[in-house]
């Protein structure tokens, strides 16, 4: 009985998470109308960045069968990401992303970059298919400090390596290549003032 019990809850607790991944699901693909980025006055037009990179994720999963040759997946994913290019809007981040995956109707996810310095950038996810090789499209909608403001799209392939039984799937990102254009160029980290520069500015 102790047996039956403790598999009933497990099924009950991953039924829940799926209902609450289809629902959160269905609010990304309600149509919306993204808001321009707004040029306060006195300021510069977005400045465009394009850029390349690549990265690698790992996480857990939940799948559902849903009768022969269908089935659904929700998913939780990081690692990181490296960008290419003399005009990337950065260099490092780490990647978080979760989402829905079907094999029948495709993918929806959100996607959130963070820089060394807490910088964000936030993405939607879509693709009209799933699987090795799938082409991921992504839509930069805002991002926090230097990214406040910022907007573009992006695509990468997604290659999946380890899919396992237990709930584990890792992968690739491959062929990252996009724009981001920004409200304002992203000046480098700034120094730490060496103790005795600090102790001279007060003086």
């Amino acid at each position: 009985m102790k047996h039956a019990f403790t598999s009933s809850a497990a099924v009950s607790g991953m039924r829940a998470s799926l209902l609450s991944a289809l629902l959160l699901c269905i609010a990304a693909c309600s149509p919306s109308t993204p808001e321009p980025v707004a040029v306060p006055p006195g300021a510069t037009a977005p400045v465009q960045r394009s850029f390349t990179g690549s990265g690698s994720v790992s996480g857990t999963r939940q799948r559902l069968d849903m009768g022969a040759g269908h089935h659904a997946e929700v998913f939780h994913v990081a690692g990181s990401l490296m960008l290419a290019g003399e005009q990337r809007p950065g260099l490092a981040f780490r990647s978080d992303i979760i989402g829905l995956s079907d094999n029948q109707t495709g993918l929806q996810g959100r996607s959130v970059w963070t820089d060394q310095r807490g910088d964000q950038v936030f993405s939607d996810l879509s693709s009209a298919t799933t699987g090795t090789g799938n082409v991921v499209q992504g839509r930069i909608v805002g991002g926090t400090g230097r990214f406040a403001g910022v907007s573009g799209e992006y695509s990468f392939t997604w290659n999946p390596l380890v899919v396992s039984e237990d709930g584990g799937a890792s992968g690739h990102v491959l062929n990252l290549k996009g724009t981001a254009r920004l409200a304002s160029p992203p000046g480098p980290p700034a120094a730490a003032p060496v103790s005795g520069q600090a102790a001279g500015a007060k003086s």
